[in-house]
């Protein structure tokens, strides 16, 4: 892998976002193309940085890139952003932070491109983790939903404002 992918923005790392406990411990390669590494890097530069350096505090990325491998294994959608490097699950609540899972949402939503903003789990206060992808040419899509379980499934509703 390219040594100019391994600091994907000022704050952000390639470590951090192929960071894996399920493919540590299945022994999963969860490396990226060169493709996704650039779509890591445009991630990075257009919604994490301007977002962490807004926070002026670190932003938690809970889940960057998944191969498809390690996709299947957590039970990931078919078609997840994660397995193209366009998306990642950020979680700043616990973490010792003034930044809140909500003012990630916020942010994100009111001041920033993005191709699909979901407000994970939680409750009508805070999601559990914000989704935030963003593809090139797909930028001002801004679709917004909310994932809920319903009767043990995972559905998404389109969140309006």
């Amino acid at each position: 892998m390219c040594s100019c992918y391994d600091k994907l923005s000022n704050n952000l790392s390639l470590k951090e976002v192929l960071k894996s406990n399920t493919a540590e411990r299945l022994n999963i390669d969860n490396s990226p193309t060169l493709s996704h590494l650039k779509n890591l890097k445009y991630l990075a530069e257009e919604v994490f940085q301007p977002l962490r350096d807004f926070a002026g505090s670190a932003i938690h990325v809970n889940s960057g890139y998944r191969g498809p491998e390690l996709n299947t294994a957590i039970g990931g959608s078919k078609s997840s952003h994660h397995m193209i490097g366009c998306a990642l699950d950020l979680d700043n609540d616990n973490k010792n932070s003034e930044f809140t899972n909500v003012d990630i949402f916020n942010y994100i939503k009111d001041y920033l491109p993005f191709t699909q903003l979901i407000w994970e789990f939680g409750d009508d206060k805070s999601p559990a983790w914000v989704h935030v992808a963003i593809q090139r040419g797909r930028e001002n899509e801004k679709s917004i939903k909310k994932a809920m379980k319903v009767n043990g499934k995972t559905i998404y509703k389109l969140m309006t404002f």
